[in-house]
């Protein structure tokens, strides 16, 4: 069943995104958000920043072509001489790099400011674009991408005053955001449901499908346009992990029903599933699907989640979902920490995220420009060889905060693939007939926050196969930690971009405990994923998506046991653990057969 308010007419976009204030002492502002562009041409929205940022932004992914326009119609209070303030950055200002390669322009009636964007300022800020005379009350607005480098603009800002300059940070900015985009002071109203899952990646499409099919009521919650996760179109990682395996072979049926076999990691998008997801999803009649609704608060009861409130992702508008239960499946660990529930991060030697390319050959030569802002990697060792090319082990931001660092771990390995494309085509003559032909602008996230449990899952126990009573979820990849690959470390010795898998292996199947799958200190609250309650080595080992699946399967069978039996997580452990073993056995749903084979691919 699709979200309830999912689609907009073009008046009431036009309302949420561009509002004005009334005349007042500093005069009229209007705010134009960039994501709500009526036609965002070939930019691409991007939230995955939100928490830092609060709000998406429109990236011009062009892969070094210049991507078609966005544009949008704004309606000024009235004709008159507006002062244009641009909230962006020069990306590769992070490393002080000459050249600003996400340069652009605003149109206005289609004639460019004579500013040209995003040149200025490592940070988020606003740019002045200076004064310009509109001649009527509507005007069209675009935005022009100069170089197809990532340009990136957040939100333009017309004043009548020109003295006045928005706010730039914090509360202040938001306030700004919410005034002129005239949004409810409270949020709209969700609905109730017995299960609210946050995150619609496997394990969270899981959970929210196995609850549903048992008779609970499922909110779906997901800030992306599709399903997936690291396993979509959008990021392309293959399903790695065993599933349907003995001594639970109904453990891993909803996994089955949307798993695809990519033939490789990253591939075509097709290969990926996106409408499979989706279609196991929406064919749920008890379960809510709310897509680019990004939560970003969590109201308590006590100890207890009362209520998540999502952004919308285009809109802005805020939207609040009441549960009994709730399942954090962020990855981040988001739901969890507003919650105030206890969580753990190592400090430094963390996985990294991976954003993965494609080249591909061409009938002739294909020239790519060379670039001033890159990474010299003149003479520097990295792989080369095409089969070896923005696969997995592309890998960056080792020692960064994955949320506070998370757009500079992004852009460094667009900065990377980038340079070493330059370097092969225009330094080395290698490859003149290929060309780039994608590559992700979502992360692949593999560490960062997780949640504690009344057992914190070690290395120690997934390697010596120490028995748990509340065993459920098999794990069959190997303790697989990623680290700088030394052989290549020369080549950005300050943030390395190509890792290397450690492995510790054991004999697979291990089952981890149901124990690690609910917080210890927030009653109501159950996590799915890379963010449960393991220690950094047994992530190692929990963390491909295929076990997250599972994980997802087992939660949604304890929600279904604490409705049915009105107690929490723990009671299931304490009370009901027969009757939750027992369940283990049984489907939710009698699926497609699919052989239960360990699925082993190459590792991501």
């Amino acid at each position: 069943m699709n979200r309830p308010a999912a689609a907009h007419s073009l008046t009431t976009t036009l309302l949420i995104w561009i509002a004005w204030t009334a005349a007042t002492a500093s005069g009229a502002q209007i705010l134009v958000e960039a994501e709500g562009f009526d036609d965002p041409g070939g930019w691409v929205v991007d939230q995955q920043f939100m928490g830092q940022m609060g709000s998406p932004v429109l990236l011009a992914h062009g892969l070094g072509a210049p991507v078609a326009d966005a544009v949008t119609t704004v309606t000024l209070p009235a004709a008159g001489t507006y002062r244009v303030w641009v909230r962006t950055r020069d990306w590769v200002a992070t490393w002080n790099a000459p050249g600003a390669p996400g340069r652009f322009q605003v149109l206005i009636d289609g004639k460019p400011l004579a500013t040209t964007f995003g040149t200025e300022g490592a940070d988020w800020h606003w740019q002045d674009g200076g004064t310009v005379k509109i001649e009527s009350r509507t005007a069209r607005l675009a935005l022009r991408d100069l170089t197809g480098f990532n340009g990136r603009c957040d939100a333009i800002l017309f004043a009548s005053d020109p003295s006045f300059r928005p706010p730039n940070e914090g509360k202040a900015l938001a306030d700004l955001r919410r005034r002129l985009l005239e949004l409810d002071a409270e949020p709209a109203d969700g609905g109730s449901y017995d299960l609210v899952v946050v995150g619609g990646g496997v394990a969270g499409t899981c959970a929210a499908v196995s609850a549903a099919r048992l008779g609970l009521s499922v909110a779906l919650i997901q800030d992306r346009p599709v399903l997936g996760g690291n396993s979509s179109s959008e990021v392309r990682v293959w399903i790695n992990g065993g599933f349907q395996l003995e001594p639970y072979p109904a453990i891993g049926e909803i996994v089955a029903e949307f798993y695809t076999r990519p033939q490789s990691s990253p591939g075509p998008a097709e290969q990926f599933g996106d409408d499979k997801k989706q279609a196991v999803a929406e064919g749920e009649p008890n379960l809510s699907l709310f897509t680019e609704e990004h939560v970003n608060e969590v109201r308590m009861e006590g100890e207890r989640i009362a209520t998540v409130v999502s952004q919308n992702v285009r809109t802005g508008r805020r939207t609040r979902y009441t549960g009994r239960l709730f399942v954090d499946c962020t990855g981040d660990a988001t739901v969890g920490v507003l919650a105030g529930a206890d969580w753990v991060m190592k400090p430094k030697e963390r996985m990294g995220a991976s954003n993965m390319w494609l080249v591909e050959e061409t009938d002739g030569p294909v020239a790519f420009e060379r670039i001033e802002w890159g990474l010299n990697l003149d003479g520097k060792p990295f792989p080369r060889e095409l089969n070896r090319l923005g696969v997995w082990f592309w890998e960056t931001g080792f020692d960064l905060d994955p949320m506070a660092d998370a757009e500079a771990i992004r852009d460094h390995n667009l900065r990377a693939m980038f340079s070493v494309w330059d370097t092969m085509k225009n330094a080395e003559g290698r490859y003149p007939n290929h060309r780039l032909s994608w590559a992700a602008f979502i992360a692949g996230k593999r560490e960062s926050r997780r949640l504690l449990g009344d057992v914190i899952l070690t290395g120690e126990d997934v390697l010596t196969k120490r028995p748990f009573p509340d065993a459920c979820v098999a794990t069959t990849w190997p303790i697989d930690l990623h680290v700088p690959d030394p052989r290549y470390v020369e080549a950005a010795p300050d943030n390395p971009f190509i890792s290397v898998a450690q492995y510790d292996r054991f004999e697979p199947p291990y089952l981890v405990p149901y124990r690690i799958l609910y917080s210890r200190n927030v009653p109501n609250l159950f996590m799915a994923g890379r963010n449960v309650s393991v220690t950094q080595e047994a992530l190692g080992s929990v963390r491909v998506m295929a076990t997250g699946g599972l994980m997802g399967e087992v939660v949604g069978r304890a929600a279904y046991l604490c409705i049915k039996n009105d107690t929490m997580p723990r009671g299931v452990y304490e009370k009901h653990l027969d009757e939750f073993k027992e369940m283990l056995h049984h489907r939710t749903r009698r699926p497609t057969a699919m052989p239960p084979d360990e699925l082993h691919h190459p590792n991501t």
